[in-house]
This record gives structure tokens, C-alpha cells and sequence, in this order.
């Protein structure tokens, strides 16, 4: 009897990774593709005010531990983390991190995660595109739970010029930069809300991301979520 649908799938995206990971081991990575783009500067990228948005300094995102903020330190060349309110009083918590080298061990570490080390019970709820104009953007959908507190959670990886979805979407872009010999940059964008209703905290974030795109130059969008035909 043939396994599950699911299995199967699962069977041969691993004999994939495992196939691709293979044939990458000949090559060594060794054009680091972020020296060739301006440095990024999260805190210039990112407007403090625009839309309905501005920045509340009265709610921090939350903060790692200890040791998860080491290696975060030591995996990231530029971070930003703030609180943004709208005119309705409506707050998204925003989180980037950004890093030079995303093969090996220096890759963007997922909320999943980050989330689990603080005592947080995570669960996934879905993974989908959002289409925010011409831009469509794989997205993950989470809901992290901690005593009475509920946080639902929406984030996107990029890796190089593509915005990824799911942690094999990930690991296959390393793979690829790794058969060119090429050391791709990247980027985790993540934003949470305090919210008992995952729906209504989604749709917020999507209304947020629209309102922040709608401000930003073409080069400024591609540092966030890569090339508009990558993306999609």
C-alpha cells in the first residue's frame, strides 16, 4: 500500500534537499553577494511615521533572552525593533533582522524558535502570498501563546533576491547560491500583535505592510522582500 499523500510529499522534497545538498558540496561559497549592494541601514529603510502609522515607545517587541541574543548578535549585521500605532490605537510589534551571510550557520533564525526559548507554545497555522500591489509575498502565518498573553505572528524570509515560504523554500534558495559558489544576504521581516483573534491580527499586519510598501522606492522594497518576480 503506497504511503500517504503527505508522506510521500515529504519523501521527496527530502530526497531533493538531499540531492541538491550533494551536488552543492563540491562548491565552496565565495563571492559574498552584500558587498556588492550599499550596507543596509534598517533604522533609515524604515520610516518611523507613515500612513497611519507612527512609532509608540511605550511597547517594546519582546526581547530574546540572554543566549538566544548572543547569537543573535552573532548571526545578524543589523536588527531594528519597534511598536508602531495607528490612528485607531491599533498596535503591530515589528522585528527585522538582517544578515550578510545567510549559508551554514548564519541564516535567519525563525520565529518558531525564538518564540519557543522565551516559554511561548507556538503553533502554525498556515503559510500563504500576500499580494500587496504588483508584490506577491510568501508569508507565515503563527499564533504563539504564553499564560493569558496571545501574540499571533505573520513573517517573511528572504534569501538573496527571493522571498521564501516554509523552511524547505529556505534551505532550496541557500542550495542554489551555494551551486553558483555565491554567499547570499538576508532578511527576516516579522510582525506580531496582542491579540486573542488570529484573523483580526493578520489582517492588521496586512493592512500595515501595504501602508509601509506604499511609501518605499523600488530599491528600497527590494532590500525587503526581493525582486517582484522572484517573490511570487
Amino acid at each position: 500500500m503506497p504511503p500517504p499523500l503527505s508522506r510521500r510529499r515529504a519523501l521527496l522534497l527530502g530526497g531533493l534537499l538531499a540531492g541538491t545538498a550533494a551536488l552543492a558540496l563540491p562548491l565552496k561559497p565565495e563571492r559574498l553577494l552584500a558587498a556588492d549592494v550599499p550596507r543596509i541601514d534598517l533604522d533609515a529603510l524604515v520610516p518611523r511615521r507613515f500612513g497611519a502609522w507612527r512609532v509608540d515607545t511605550s511597547l517594546v517587541p519582546l526581547q530574546p533572552s540572554p543566549d538566544v541574543l548572543q547569537k543573535i548578535e552573532a548571526i545578524y549585521d543589523a536588527t531594528l525593533a519597534r511598536t508602531y500605532i495607528d490612528t485607531r490605537g491599533r498596535r503591530v510589534m515589528l522585528s527585522i533582522a538582517y544578515g550578510g551571510d545567510q549559508t551554514g550557520r548564519l541564516r535567519a533564525h525563525r520565529p518558531e524558535s525564538c518564540y519557543s526559548a522565551q516559554g511561548f507554545a507556538v503553533r502554525k497555522l498556515r503559510d500563504e502570498v500576500l499580494h500587496v500591489g504588483t508584490h506577491a509575498v510568501p508569508m507565515s502565518r503563527l499564533n504563539a501563546k504564553l499564560g493569558t498573553r496571545s501574540e499571533p505572528i505573520s513573517y517573511w524570509i528572504r534569501v538573496g533576491s527571493r522571498a521564501v515560504s516554509g523552511q524547505i523554500g529556505q534551505r532550496l534558495a541557500q542550495l542554489r547560491y551555494g551551486l553558483t559558489g555565491d554567499v547570499p544576504d538576508g532578511l527576516i521581516f516579522r510582525m506580531s500583535s496582542i491579540e486573542r483573534q488570529p484573523e483580526v491580527a493578520f489582517q492588521l499586519h496586512d493592512a500595515f505592510v501595504a501602508d509601509l510598501l506604499g511609501v518605499l522606492d523600488t530599491a528600497s522594497i527590494e532590500r525587503l522582500i526581493g525582486r517582484p518576480s522572484a517573490a511570487a
